[in-house]
């Protein structure tokens, strides 16, 4: 059952709940949480949260007519996005 009208029409795609692959992933992401270096909370009400790793992206793939093969399809939480 929908909470709110604007989740009543999304969909989930199906590849997309597929594990991450290990050579793509690196580093534990660090988070703050709103914390200085000494632990003491410097801006409030930030905290909490999944814990996220990092996804390794070719940046500098701008060339024209570079063919590849798409593996998987997995979401990014570090962007809010989906990559391949």
């Amino acid at each position: 059952k929908t909470s709110t009208p604007s989740t009543r029409n999304g969909a989930v795609d199906s590849q997309v709940k597929s594990n991450p692959r290990n050579n793509l992933i690196y580093g534990q992401h660090r988070c703050s949480k709103g914390r200085n270096a000494r632990g003491i909370i410097t801006a409030g009400h930030r905290g909490g949260g999944h814990k996220r790793l990092y996804r390794k992206i070719d940046f500098r793939r701008n060339e024209k007519d570079i063919y590849g093969r798409i593996v998987t399809i997995e979401y990014d939480p570090n962007r809010n996005a989906y990559i391949c």
